[in-house]
């Protein structure tokens, strides 16, 4: 397999790297963070399955970390409507064209990132059916752009999880919903040569990534580095407008 000239393999390591880094210090945000800043060096189907891959190896790693802590009753009723909105987001990636799925992009992180700087009061969610509200809307966005976890992360702050339980059950969320996305791109076709070739050279940076998150995760005081990452999120949406 080889790597066409006009792709910067060096910068799309660096991405994948930092992209793992964040998702392993903090449980998630590889996706927002990695998917686009690889939409300005690649284009949007070399930079989905990629991102995918991605997720899928650090999600797998992280949920065994954190086993014990998953709270199942909450991360299946996710998973089940992420699964029926994962072929809607895929059917939007193949037809709808990349410029707009970058404004739309765009507009997810500046608004992802402004809720979790600014934290703004909202009510405690009851009923399980925000869950399969918030799961399917998850799964479109990871279907079409790796970008299912505001929904969900959203979704895990008002039903007002413990920040334990908050970690462990996004990873139980993740790693499946990543599965799936990972399949759905293979049978769609993404899986071109280029991609199969960038999956190799990530593989080893993004555990190197996972081992110094975790590192790092357990030494930082509490809201200072994520502050730092949601106002780089607001910055990359952005700059998906320019």
């Amino acid at each position: 397999m080889t790597i066409s000239n006009d792709i910067p393999l060096t910068l799309v390591l660096l991405i994948i790297f930092f992209g793992a880094f964040v998702r392993a210090t903090f449980g998630f945000g590889d996706a927002l963070i990695a998917m686009p800043l690889l939409a300005l060096v690649v284009s949007i189907q070399i930079a989905s399955p990629l991102v995918a891959f991605l997720s899928i190896i650090i999600g797998t790693t992280m949920l065994i970390l954190n086993w014990g802590k998953v709270d199942f009753k909450a991360a299946w009723r996710l998973i089940l409507s992420s699964a029926l909105g994962i072929p809607v987001g895929l059917y939007f990636l193949k037809t709808v064209p990349e410029e707009y799925i970058k404004i739309l992009l765009g507009i997810i992180l500046i608004l992802f990132g402004a809720y979790n700087l600014f934290r703004p009061k909202l009510p405690t969610i009851q009923s399980n059916l925000w869950a399969y509200v918030m799961g399917f809307l998850g799964g479109i966005l990871g279907g079409a752009y790796n970008a299912n976890g505001p929904p969900v992360i959203i979704y895990g702050r008002l039903a007002r999880w413990e920040p334990d339980r908050f970690r462990a059950t996004l990873q139980s969320y993740f790693m499946p919903t990543a599965a799936f996305i990972f399949i759905g791109h293979g049978l769609s076709g993404s899986w071109t040569s280029e991609v199969l070739t960038l999956f190799a050279y990530s593989f080893p940076v993004i555990l190197v990534a996972i081992v110094l998150g975790t590192l790092l995760s357990k030494r930082i005081p509490d809201g200072m580095f994520d502050r730092l990452v949601y106002l780089a999120i607001i910055g990359m949406g952005i700059l998906m407008f320019l």
